[in-house]
């Protein structure tokens, strides 16, 4: 029998098209995504009214989906506490939403004008509980950030996780640690997603991990148009 060609079915399963940085030629960077044989595209929001721009985009492009959410370096971005969680809740029921994020922590940027580190880290975290609540009680998915100068927001990611094994599946988006850490989360029946970084000569970390990971315990993506192709 002659051999069949085969033509995968590529996720970029993080990106962020709603940016401002593709308002003069979005149509032509999707395009040329679908001609690079990328099929579908995951634009992730980090606020509400990106997330609703991201729904929007996926609403206009067949290969796009959306995820929404409010990313940890947005939390004191919200001015009324009453009304974000409900915002979200009703974006989720929008056609084409895949998960809930960009959620989680980030303890790498310092806080922002205004904010000691102790109050801009526990409002990250209850924000980051708060939809990992909503994402289990709707079933869906959810996208997880997490950068740290140290261990602490491993420390604290995990955590937070545990409630939730079993109840959510998650992806941890632009994954940049050892396997050792990895299987943790992969065993629990969660995801790692790779990006650009790992084509790097000095990331042995993130190759060795890549080399162990199976192949359905991991994503790539781009976390365009902010990391590395």
């Amino acid at each position: 029998c002659p051999t069949a060609s085969i033509n995968p079915m590529i996720t970029d399963s993080h990106c962020h098209l709603a940016s401002r940085q593709y308002l003069q030629d979005l149509d032509e960077v999707i395009e040329r995504a679908l001609t690079a044989g990328i099929t579908r595209m995951v634009t992730i929001g980090t606020d509400l009214d990106d997330s609703a721009s991201c729904i929007e985009l996926a609403s206009q492009h067949e290969a796009v989906y959306a995820a929404i959410g409010i990313h940890p370096c947005s939390v004191t971005d919200i001015s009324n506490d009453d009304d974000w969680l409900p915002g979200i809740r009703k974006l989720a029921t929008r056609d084409k939403v895949a998960a809930i994020g960009e959620i989680g922590l980030d303890y790498f940027h310092p806080p922002p004008s205004g904010w000691d580190q102790e109050h801009y880290r526990q409002r990250q975290i209850d924000f980051f509980q708060a939809q990992l609540e909503l994402a289990a009680e709707l079933g869906l998915n959810a996208v997880i950030h997490q950068r740290d100068r140290g261990d602490q927001c491993w420390t604290d990611i995990l955590r937070i996780m545990e409630p939730f094994h079993g109840k959510l599946r998650a992806v941890f988006h632009c994954f940049t640690h050892s396997w050792e850490t990895a299987k943790l989360l992969v065993d629990k029946g969660h995801l790692i997603s790779f990006t650009g970084i790992s084509t790097f000569p000095s990331a042995k970390q993130i190759q060795q991990c890549a080399l162990q990971a199976a192949a359905d315990a991991f994503m790539i993506e781009t976390d365009a148009p902010y990391l590395a192709p």
